[in-house]
């Protein structure tokens, strides 16, 4: 189970919880078996990612490679389906398969990345200006997340470092939005959908690491494993942590919910270890704090002033 989990770029806990419940149905559909069609809940599963897959390779814009069959890929298999002579109802059933089957398919996904790039380009967002950037506290409400040491909660230091970034990025002219109020805690699809609702360009959802061994300390970032942009703005983000001095636990790819059904790129960022009490201790002091804050816009004005 540990193998499948980290294959699938979800939490490796070993125990098979709703997510891996979810991945291990996701990865039991394959393409052909199943009537693939837009409806509501969207419908998801490998068969789905190896739908966009070949139809982003033969230049159907079915958007990210997510597994999930959404407005895009609804318009590709329509695009395909009147290209090749197949009944253009949306519905890739078995004419479609049978029409996409054998047609040859070179570099997979590579027209998806280069359109990410080529939309992010053309809105023109240098600096951050008039960008809209969404910003997500974990936890919240009733879920405190991790107690450190001293007593404080990973929600309230996550809330606390969300609004200090909020002001530095309103202040250099970006517009700021949050996807919860400080007393709720949304589910993670529900994160996914106010910001996917709200518009923004880009989506930031703040966490702090935990661990049973206390010695554990640094800062990573975790980014959708198919978005590059994300990628992109994980290892910018990553830099200007670890340039405060913060050991560098690296830049991950991941399948989790607020990364995976965000519309936009996304970055979940673990600046520092709650468990650790030298790190939770740092956590409480608000010029480091501050520090942190001015080190995620900067990592986000990196990010719009090396686009391609």
């Amino acid at each position: 189970m540990s193998a499948f989990q980290q294959e699938r770029g979800i939490l490796v806990d070993g125990i098979v919880g709703s997510h891996t419940w979810g991945e291990l149905v996701e990865a039991s559909r394959r393409l052909g078996d199943f009537i693939l069609y837009l409806k509501q809940p969207l419908m998801r599963g490998d068969d789905v990612l190896k739908l966009q897959k070949r139809l982003n390779a033969l230049g159907f814009n079915a958007g990210r490679s997510d597994g999930i069959f959404g407005p895009d890929t609804d318009r590709a298999v329509r695009a395909f389906q009147k290209e090749y002579g197949v009944a253009e109802d949306g519905m890739f059933g078995s004419a479609s398969h049978a029409a996409l089957v054998g047609l040859r398919v070179d570099r997979p996904g590579t027209p998806a990345v280069l359109r990410e790039e080529l939309r992010r380009s053309e809105r023109g967002d240098v600096d951050l200006k008039e960008a809209l950037v969404v910003l997500d506290p974990g936890h919240g409400g009733g879920d405190p997340g991790i107690c450190g040491p001293a007593g404080i909660t990973e929600a309230e230091l996550c809330w606390e470092l969300a609004v200090r970034v909020a002001e530095r990025l309103a202040g250099g002219g970006a517009r700021v939005r949050f996807t919860r109020t400080e007393a709720e805690n949304p589910l993670a699809g529900e994160r996914a959908r106010r910001a996917n609702r709200i518009g923004g360009d880009l989506f930031l959802s703040f966490h702090l690491n935990a661990h049973e061994e206390q010695t554990a300390e640094g800062a990573s970032t975790y980014y959708f494993h198919s978005s590059y942009p994300a990628e992109r703005l994980a290892d910018e983000l990553l830099t200007e942590l670890i340039d405060l001095g913060i050991n560098n636990c690296r830049a991950h790819g991941r399948s989790y919910t607020v990364l995976k059904e965000t519309r936009m790129p996304a970055v979940l960022i673990e600046p520092a270890f709650i468990t650790n009490p030298d790190e939770a201790k740092r956590l409480q002091d608000p010029e480091f704090m501050k520090t942190l804050a001015d080190a995620v816009s900067t990592g986000l004005r990196r990010y719009y002033r090396h686009q391609p």
